[in-house]
């Protein structure tokens, strides 16, 4: 294919690429030349082609895939969480909390009471960073030496930490299968990702190190009810990644703790006492609600330095009637009793399906967290297809997929919502959309 690239400077050949790109004569996805190739072509030094591929990289027109070569950027968004806009299937794939476990706000409304806020005065409310600083210093090992910063949720948290410390191109190791809002932080930021496969235990040990091998400068991996597996990191796991951590102390690990004080599971961290560059996210939006959007951020002095400046260009601090209204619903008694009673539930609700499935052939393991992530014996678009049919809408797991090892084998459904007339005629229908994609069920062995 003659991409007619011309050019002598790095600025010259950039130009050139960036035409053919606008004018649709190279379109998104297709393979560039190899620098070598492209220099040998025009005649210029290996090192200007370097330079021109970087600046368009740097501008999010092409991307680098190591050994996928480098390609035209695809601006398509990524899948997102939420319900199914227009859809008049029953919605199991949204990864959304129960509404009717989210505390009433109306109470701690109308009893918050303060002076207003004006430019320049600090950007933490003081009696929530008092509460913070308990919450954020627990099972935290270099909570010494933390600092707090309060952002707008977790996805706002994790993009400023990524974008104080990375640019475009930079190696980001992200768990696989991944978060949605963490596939479209990263692609947005330009950022390329290095999948590490996730098990029952978390992150695995040989992939965080094979990600280490290829240069990452961050991790983001999330300690308890990862999205979607549900995966917690045991203490064995996690002693076991903070060695591996050991000798790369200055890689930026962000854990994105999103289910907090929802989660079954104790909180073990990968970030040990001597790590240099690290934070750790707890937002409130999964027991106060999606529209709480506020984010406690527990960092190194530097990163929160660095983080605080990110904030600076635009909206300096998260409003302190946010602030206050947190404070007001987490030192509520009444309301921790009920966002500890909205655990209890999820883990039951999903418990009670995971056996229902089981009795029906499909075998599921535990997991923590708002959703399931179903095993399949056949790809897991040809069972949400056949679940159309019968009346639901499920996500599969090709959504939250990084590596390219064929169609996914995994459905991810929230299903804590449903009464038991319903989640029993979903697991009959997941077993029956099974067979009808030409899977086997599993016979459950009488004791």
């Amino acid at each position: 294919m003659d991409l007619d690239i011309s050019g002598r400077s790095a600025s010259e050949i950039a130009d050139s690429l960036r035409a053919r790109i606008e004018r649709g004569d190279l379109l998104p996805g297709d393979i560039l030349p190899p620098v070598r190739s492209l220099a040998d072509e025009l005649g210029v030094n290996r090192n200007t082609v370097v330079a021109a591929y970087r600046q368009l990289t740097q501008t999010g027109v092409i991307v680098t895939r190591g050994r996928g070569g480098t390609r035209v950027a695809d601006p398509s968004p990524v899948a997102q969480e939420g319900f199914a806009a227009g859809s008049v299937l029953r919605d199991v794939g949204t990864g959304n909390p129960d509404p009717e476990l989210i505390p009433d706000l109306s109470g701690a409304l109308a009893a918050m009471a303060g002076r207003p806020v004006l430019y320049g005065e600090p950007v933490i409310d003081p009696g929530l960073e008092r509460w913070a600083l308990d919450w954020m210093r627990d099972g935290l090992a270099p909570a010494a030496d933390m600092r707090l910063t309060i952002t707008s949720g977790a996805a706002d948290a994790v993009e400023r930490l990524l974008a104080q410390a990375l640019t475009r191109d930079d190696a980001v190791a992200l768990e696989d299968p991944c978060f949605l809002t963490s596939i479209h932080t990263v692609r947005i930021g330009g950022y390329r990702p290095v999948p590490v496969p996730v098990d029952d235990e978390g992150m695995t040990v040989a992939g965080l190190r094979a990600a280490l091998e290829q240069g990452v400068r961050a991790v983001v991996h999330t300690p308890r009810a990862q999205n979607p597996t549900g995966a917690s990191l045991s203490a064995r796991r996690a002693e076991a990644l903070r060695a591996v951590l050991r000798d790369h102390p200055y890689v930026l690990v962000i854990e994105d703790d999103h289910f907090s004080l929802l989660s079954r599971q104790p909180f073990h961290s990968l970030i040990a006492a001597g790590h240099r560059r690290w934070a750790l996210v707890r937002s409130v939006s999964k027991f106060l609600g999606p529209d709480m959007c506020l984010a406690v951020t527990a960092s190194d002095p530097e990163t929160a330095e660095r983080l605080a400046m990110r904030l600076t260009p635009g909206t300096t601090w998260v409003s302190h009637l946010l602030q206050r209204l947190t404070l007001a619903l987490v030192t509520d008694a009444a309301t921790m009793a009920a966002i500890e009673s909205a655990g209890a539930h999820y883990a039951a609700r999903n418990a009670a399906f995971v056996e229902r499935l089981t009795t029906e052939g499909v075998p599921v393991g535990a997991a923590d967290g708002l959703n399931l992530w179903i095993p399949l014996p056949v790809p897991a678009r040809a069972v949400s297809e056949q679940l159309m049919r019968r009346g639901w809408l499920a996500r599969a797991g090709d959504d939250f997929a990084l590596g390219e090892d064929g169609p996914s084998h995994r459905l991810r459904l929230t299903v804590h919502d449903l009464d038991d007339a319903d989640a029993e005629r979903l697991a009959v229908d997941v077993a029956a959309a099974v067979r009808a994609a030409g899977g086997r069920l599993v016979a459950r062995e009488v004791a």
